[in-house]
């Protein structure tokens, strides 16, 4: 639970230049190669120098047969070459002037060394030398600048970690501009009522990787779980995952149970025409009408195999019609003897009789 901690801190506190690490986003893009073939790439949240996601696609971009890459980055970032680099070994000033929003544009990697394969030195030359491929921002390279717009609408495919703090805005933007993306978050955007509206109608959905992961941080960055490594700072993350609206064989896989319905273990809410399933392994096999179960489940989720009504939760929960077979008075009895209740919260009762509030659920049902 420290991981979770330490993302809502960095939420709240605007915090949260985290850089992806190598390792992570090979194997999450392991799977997508046949999206990439001749499209421009925008890695739009990425220090052009620094970024592994620009790492990534430099080095990949003729095996992943890439017509462009494009990557910009935010002058104001307390990261941005100080800490981090792509060529930990060379003189970060001989590319880049400090803490300017630049961008990269790449058309074409070569061996320009010629020694038989692409690696970081081709590419550190390719900076160097190939006019243009380098240039800085006229402006500070906010990805709701008009200039990044711009990029974006050029763009086919974002690909990045944006600033959690600003995920809801940076998912409107994508949807807005109708582009294809795979980008990292939160497990817990899940239920961000800007974003759970797209889950619902299958608008994104999650990758193939989800779970805790560790991050490198700015030397600066102080929460539970951090430590030093080779010189540089890390901290580990619970619940981060993969957002997407790229096509995946993972949403056609059918899930299998093997549990059987049983009123005693499933029980019923108070607020809500539902049974409440504690974790996604246990979904009855053979229960048809409406359930509760964990955020988790969409990790899991096939829209072939299973419809998804609502969620639960203060406001959200009140507009999928959590609660509304409740009198005032009933909730005002609830709350007494609950303090965590909440009209669109849902709650049931154990077997001893004890009220119970559930964590999050999202409401299902199968599809005959």
């Amino acid at each position: 639970m420290a991981g979770n901690s330490n993302l809502r801190k960095a939420d709240k506190e605007k915090n949260d230049e985290f850089y992806t690490q190598l390792v992570d986003i090979e194997n999450e893009l392991s799977h997508y190669r046949e999206h990439f073939s001749g499209k421009t790439v925008f890695c739009n949240c990425d220090d052009p120098y620094e970024s592994n996601f620009f790492k990534y696609f430099a080095l990949n971009f003729n095996f992943l047969k890439l017509k462009k890459l494009i990557c910009t980055c935010y002058d104001n970032s307390p990261i941005a070459y100080t800490q981090l680099s792509c060529f930990p070994d060379k003189e970060k000033t001989t590319i880049v002037d400090n803490r300017k929003a630049y961008k990269i544009e790449i058309c074409q990697v070569d061996d320009f060394n010629k020694d038989g394969a692409i690696d970081l030195t081709d590419i550190e030359y390719l900076l160097k030398n190939k006019n243009n491929a380098l240039t800085k921002l006229m402006g500070d390279g906010d990805f709701r600048s008009e200039e990044c717009v711009n990029l974006l609408k050029e763009a086919d495919i974002v690909v990045t970690n944006p600033p959690f703090s600003l995920f809801r805005e940076y998912v409107a933007q994508l949807i807005e501009y109708d582009k294809k993306f795979l980008i990292l978050g939160n497990q817990n955007a899940i239920t961000y009522k800007e974003i759970f509206p797209y889950l619902k109608e299958n608008v994104l959905w999650l990758g193939y990787n989800a779970g805790a992961q560790t991050f490198e941080v700015p030397k600066t960055f102080e929460r539970d779980n951090t430590y030093i490594e080779n010189g540089k700072k890390y901290a580990k993350f619970g619940n981060i995952c993969w957002f997407t609206n790229l096509q995946t064989t993972k949403r056609k896989e059918m899930l299998t149970f093997y549990r059987k319905y049983e009123p005693r273990e499933y029980p019923k809410y108070l607020n809500y025409n539902a049974i409440d399933v504690s974790k996604v392994s246990e979904i009855p096999d053979d229960y048809l009408n409406v359930m509760g179960v964990p955020i988790t489940f969409m990790d899991k989720y096939n829209p072939e195999q299973f419809d998804i009504l609502g969620i639960d939760g203060g406001d959200m929960g009140v507009y999928y019609g959590v609660g509304k077979n409740l009198s005032k008075e009933e909730c005002n009895a609830l709350f007494k003897e609950h303090k965590g209740f909440r009209k669109g919260k849902l709650c049931f009762r154990d077997m001893n009789g004890d009220l119970q509030m559930c964590y999050r659920r999202i409401l299902i049902k199968r599809k005959r």
